[in-house]
């Protein structure tokens, strides 16, 4: 599903007209007035379908700021110009950036290294929280994932299939907020199908200001997989795209992730909090009756049959050839092959669980098992096997039922 909100064509359509306007002289400041209102004209077309797009807003007031900045009239011809591109030695490749905008440089250059964490998100969907809580979500439509004093990160969930349960993410908005003489606002937004490799205004790195480079988006493989790395506040960020969806990231420290204006509103993002209580699934229950019942399907009829129906025994052959370990993130693998039929969930936990290995400050928590179950020391494997109590559970039910047939 592609969003009707076509703020990105506007922002690039800007982009494209405006590059190099900041080494222009005061004479082409009625040009760059010129593409100011285009813009505002583009946003305005799109307003209706763009209401709830953090990225639209953000055009929105950044053009007000720039009509003021650069004495522009609201009225007046809206032509795009032709203005000469960027020049060699641009910002875009912009060298050393001062102490300041390296975090851990300016904020722990006396003191002991930085805690760092990791959120993700990914599938149908799964959320790691910053406090390794692992969850399983509806959270259909646009939620927060983010919201601190530095950035915000916003995604958009949607049925993987129609009248489905099963949700998965289609969009992802990233807000970089402006940071003293370090980097500028800056959006990202992907949608599926849709995986740039810069920001919304074309540029792939924070602006103009001295430090740009402390904020950079770097391509990994074209269209599915892109990280972005900011160093002025110690984060790196992991976008990609693998079947039609999104999945997300993060490895940021707890001083950035806590540092919030309004401590009464912290608890309203899910990588700090995680999914509310109404949203949340319990899959252990769903996947104990999958085993039991021998069938890959949910009961009743709010989920239509997935086009490629899995068995619970096919789903957990599937999964085990790219996820070994039965953790949480195997265990997910197989709740999104019975309740979606797609093999690309599975690649979406893998690849979650291979953004966990490069992010995770603690190697001893990468994988994450049942709460149910105890926990060997530094959160490594447990003892028994992870299917010991499901075999268990089903042996007892079957023992009942012949109990009473005998009866």
């Amino acid at each position: 599903v592609t969003s009707p909100c076509k703020i990105l064509k506007c922002n690039s359509e800007f982009w494209a007209a405006t590059s190099g306007s900041h080494h222009l002289g005061a004479e082409e400041t009625p040009e760059f007035c010129t593409a100011l209102r285009a813009y505002a004209h583009c946003t305005r077309r799109t307003a209706r379908t763009c209401r709830g797009d953090l990225a639209y807003h953000s055009a929105v007031h950044g053009i007000d700021d720039l009509m003021v900045q650069h004495n522009c009239s609201k009225d007046g011809p809206t032509s795009q110009p032709r203005l000469r591109t960027l020049p060699p030695g641009d910002s875009q490749e912009r060298s050393d950036s001062p102490e300041i905008c390296h975090y851990e440089k300016s904020f722990h250059k006396h003191s002991a290294a930085p805690n760092y964490t990791h959120c993700g998100l990914f599938g149908d969907p799964h959320l790691r929280t910053f406090t390794d809580t692992f969850q399983t979500c509806k959270v259909q439509g646009a939620w927060p994932l983010i919201d601190n004093n530095y950035l915000n990160v916003q995604v958009t969930n949607t049925p993987v299939l129609p009248g489905s349960s099963a949700t998965a993410t289609s969009k992802l908005t990233i807000i970089f907020k402006s940071f003293q003489e370090c980097v500028e606002q800056k959006v990202y937004q992907a949608e599926m199908d849709e995986l740039p490799a810069a920001f919304a205004d074309g540029s792939k790195n924070g602006g103009d200001k001295h430090g740009a480079n402390s904020l950079k988006i770097t391509e990994k493989v074209s269209g599915q997989h892109i990280e972005i790395q900011a160093k002025y506040i110690g984060t790196t960020i992991v976008v990609r795209q693998v079947g039609r969806y999104l999945t997300f990231a993060v490895r940021m420290p707890e001083e950035v992730v806590n540092a919030v204006e309004d401590r009464d509103s912290q608890g309203l993002y899910l990588c700090l909090r995680g999914c509310p209580l109404n949203q949340q699934i319990d899959f252990q229950t769903f996947r104990l009756a999958q085993a039991s019942e021998g069938r890959a399907r949910r009961k009743g009829p709010s989920l239509p049959a997935p086009p490629e129906a899995f068995t619970y025994e096919s789903a957990t052959a599937k999964c085990r050839e790219k996820l070994p370990v039965e953790d949480l993130y195997f265990q997910s693998c197989v709740f999104d092959l019975l309740t979606t039929g797609d093999v690309n969930f599975m690649l979406a936990a893998y690849y979650a669980f291979e953004d966990v290995k490069m992010l995770h400050s603690n190697k001893d928590k990468l994988h994450l098992y049942e709460r149910t179950r105890a926990l060997a020391p530094g959160n490594a494997a447990p003892s028994e096997h992870p299917w010991a109590l499901l075999a268990l559970w089903v042996a007892l039910l079957s023992l009942s039922q012949c109990w009473l047939g005998l009866l």
